[in-house]
């Protein structure tokens, strides 16, 4: 398991959920990495885990709200390692209470949610840029999300901010492909994160399923073996791209489960 041997990778958001899948995947197929997560002990917690399992691995707090955090993260991962390879910028947040429609939303959230889920986006490619020429290029993995594709009837702020990170790592990959430096990005579906289960009821996940081409839902790892992927060189020939991991949610006519039920 030596996909993205002697690599070092910053995965942000890394303590639960989609980081955590994507940081032990990393860490098993031969990379170093630095766990980066406002939830300190959650990341030391995993960073410890995967240094048992004979990894490396470090942890450091992470405020993706605040521009020195960022810097301070990647600076840490290149004093640790000697070098940043892959950065996953995986942190990202939403509300559902004040996040809405655009007439009844939460102003004051909008500006958190672009704040949070994409200038620090922007924030982490530009510090780690730098340090990717260095070695002679590198992996620049975001985290967006089917909310960027299709309109909702709420999450307005989220759902934009996920479009402009779609459209930044096509921004990115432009201006540094000349450098080896790769830009993709992964747009989720509903996946059944710890977070996921804990908010959704199982009358709201059913419907979510109903309309899922395949008969099941999403689990961490599918996501974090996309990473995976993105940051080995087997992906050496992508960036600008968005990979779409939503188990067919988005791509048929939405009324033919319905019309597919009446039939029976």
């Amino acid at each position: 398991m030596t996909r993205v041997a002697g690599k070092v990778a910053l995965v942000t958001g890394g303590a639960s959920g989609i980081g955590l899948s994507a940081a032990t995947l990393l860490a098993e197929e031969g990379a170093a990495v630095v766990v980066a997560d406002y939830n300190l002990q959650g990341a030391e917690e995993v960073a410890a885990d995967l240094r048992k399992q004979g990894k490396q691995a470090k942890a450091i707090f992470l405020d993706a709200s605040e521009s020195e955090s960022i810097q301070q993260a990647v600076a840490f991962t290149v004093a640790t390692y000697g070098k940043l390879n892959v950065l996953f910028n995986n942190v990202g947040l939403t509300n559902l209470q004040k996040d809405l429609d655009v007439v009844a939303m939460d102003l004051a959230e909008w500006d958190r949610l672009m704040n949070v889920n994409v200038k620090s986006v922007l924030l982490g490619a530009r510090y780690a840029i730098p340090y990717m020429k260095q070695v002679g290029g590198g992996s620049i993995i975001n985290t967006a999300s089917m909310s960027a594709f299709a309109g909702d009837s709420i999450r307005s702020a989220y759902g934009t901010s996920k479009a402009a990170v779609v459209q930044l790592t096509k921004y990115i990959a432009t201006q540094y492909g000349k450098d080896l430096i790769r830009c993709n990005a992964i747009a989720p579906g509903l996946i059944l994160t710890p977070a996921a289960k804990a908010n959704m009821s199982p009358s709201l996940l059913a419907t979510f399923e109903k309309y899922n081409a395949l008969p099941y839902h999403g689990e961490a790892a599918d996501v974090g073996h996309a990473v995976v992927y993105l940051a080995s060189d087997e992906s050496k020939f992508m960036t600008g791209q968005t990979l779409q991991i939503e188990g067919g949610h988005y791509i048929g006519n939405p009324t033919s489960p319905d019309f597919l039920a009446m039939q029976q």
